[in-house]
């Protein structure tokens, strides 16, 4: 299997600065993000922590390309996608960016591998859609369509679609949020697989504080802003998370 050359320890892939978001709602100005200042790093497994409404999944979709800031900045191995023009966005989210959220998105057609397919055939130097299904532990499921999958199952074959490209980078918005705790941690250990096998930059957004045990950083956000960051010297095994 190819994987992409391991990055430095402690290289800084994204550098966020002063990121602000505001919506116009009318005569009413609401702020999604207020002076967001963050660096995430090669490798890393990180868990934007926070409440509904505080601004975590804005500042997800602005890293991976999906929105953009009102203002600040956003550099992504240097490069300032702030200035990126729409066909830029686009490359950069086809070729280094993975996103895994909490509804699969599964198109209920075609199997888990013609699933991971999609992608693959459009990336650039993907892995196999049977490498991908294999490292979320779907290797017995390849042939079977989304109806014959339980929800932890079609969220592993949207991870294993995520991974196939082999992306430097993985967002994940509530992943398990649509999940019971038990099949819940059976995807938390999934994307725990990816990023140790792949090295995968791996950032998932939850609000729920027991998954956060598992990353190495614990980024606090609370009404738009960055309140706390935690370093977790020990991180706890997904397999070892209860909630």
């Amino acid at each position: 299997m190819k994987h992409p050359p391991q990055e430095t320890p402690h290289k800084i892939v994204f550098e966020a600065r002063g990121v602000t978001k505001v919506y116009d709602m009318g005569t009413v100005q609401v702020y999604a993000l207020r002076g967001v200042d963050l660096d995430l790093y090669a490798g890393e497994l990180v868990v934007l922590l926070g409440a509904s409404g505080s601004g975590k999944s804005t500042l997800l979709n602005i890293l991976g390309g999906l929105d953009t800031a009102t203002a600040g900045r956003v550099f992504y191995r240097g490069e300032d996608l702030t200035q990126a023009d729409e066909h830029q966005l686009t490359d950069y989210r086809r070729y280094h960016v993975g996103f895994v959220f909490q509804f699969y998105n599964l198109i209920p057609s075609l199997t888990a591998r013609e699933n991971v397919a999609i992608v693959t055939e459009i990336a650039r130097d993907p892995m196999t859609p049977e490498e991908a299904l294999d490292i979320v532990g779907l290797s017995d499921r390849m042939d079977h369509f989304p109806a014959q999958l339980s929800g932890g199952q079609q969220q592993r074959v949207a991870i294993a679609r995520a991974i196939a490209k082999q992306p430097a980078v993985l967002l994940c918005d509530e992943p398990t949020g649509a999940l019971d705790s038990k099949t819940g941690v059976v995807v938390l250990e999934a994307l725990e697989r990816v990023n140790r096998a792949l090295g995968t930059t791996t950032a998932i957004i939850t609000h729920n504080a027991a998954q956060a045990q598992m990353a190495s950083r614990i980024i606090h956000l609370s009404d738009g802003q960055v309140t706390q960051i935690e370093q977790n010297p020990n991180p706890m095994p997904a397999s070892e998370i209860t909630w």
